[in-house]
């Protein structure tokens, strides 16, 4: 039983090299989502009812595999987690953002059947399905580096992204005192104004709400100018973030090279003696 476990956990996770079933298993993963994701889009048109009876197998089918597919990810979690005890091993993968992704693709197709739920709701419910997309986060180098920077920079994101909500906040309190007597249906609270403050920061202006005073005009024009430097602080720090990750990438690629070629000169040095 534990070799079978053993064989299964390497299948089941991201594909070296040198597995061939590790990558079936990868492409199967992958082209099931991508299928899926072009059944959710094409639900959106008028179908034949041939086409959706179509989409409906496909949809049982994907949901068998990915159930199955959760359930293993469960079931090897001491192997991924081999310090702890299995059943912590469990909780810390189900708690874990990618096991999250996992349950909430398939969670919309098992709720009708558990519980009694509006058809309005449903539909809301089966919009969860797009998270079947970002379960190629884990086959993708490209999106699994985007999950490291966020994760490297996360303190920093934080901070930036408060300091930036925290203005919005205060610009949007003092609008209402500045357009208020004039535009009381307009910026009618404190809050009012914070959809005015976020396009003003981003600088998009979409224009639907905008000052009317000439105080708020130069207020406004402030926050604009202002708006330019700090939301692009994120930014700068997520460019720095994957600047570093392709640095330690290829840092661990030359690393790679040396163990490598050591490993050929001793085998070689070995045979000549």
């Amino acid at each position: 039983m534990k070799s079978i476990k053993n064989k299964i956990f390497k299948i089941i996770q991201p594909a070296d090299n040198s597995s061939v079933l590790s990558k079936m298993f990868d492409l199967v993963i992958v082209t099931l989502i991508l299928i899926n994701t072009v059944t959710i889009i094409a639900a959106t048109f008028s179908l034949s009812a041939l086409k959706i009876r179509i989409f409906l197998i496909i949809e049982i089918v994907s949901v068998i595999i990915f159930s199955v597919e959760y359930i293993l990810r469960l079931w090897t979690a001491d192997l991924l987690y081999p310090e702890k005890k299995p059943f912590i091993a469990r909780i810390k993968l189900f708690f874990s953002p990618m096991a999250i992704v996992d349950l909430l693709a398939i969670l919309p197709f098992y709720i009708p059947f558990l519980l009694p739920i509006d058809l309005r709701i449903l539909r809301l419910i089966r919009l969860l399905r797009l998270f079947r997309l970002f379960k190629m986060n884990r086959y993708t180098s490209g999106l699994s580096s985007i999950g490291n920077v966020l994760k490297k920079k996360s303190d920093q994101l934080v901070s930036s992204i408060f300091v930036v909500f925290l203005l919005m906040i205060i610009s949007s309190v003092i609008m209402y005192y500045f357009e208020n007597p004039v535009q009381p249906d307009v910026f009618s609270n404190a809050f009012s104004g914070l959809w005015w403050a976020i396009s003003t920061f981003t600088t998009v202006g979409y224009g639907d709400i905008y000052p009317l005073t000439v105080a708020g005009k130069i207020f406004s024009a402030i926050i604009a100018l202002l708006g330019i430097g700090l939301v692009a602080v994120p930014t700068g720090i997520i460019s720095a973030g994957f600047m570093e990750n392709i640095e330690d990438n290829n840092k661990q690629l030359t690393e790679d090279n040396i163990a490598k070629i050591r490993e050929i000169l001793e085998k070689y040095d070995s045979k000549n003696l």
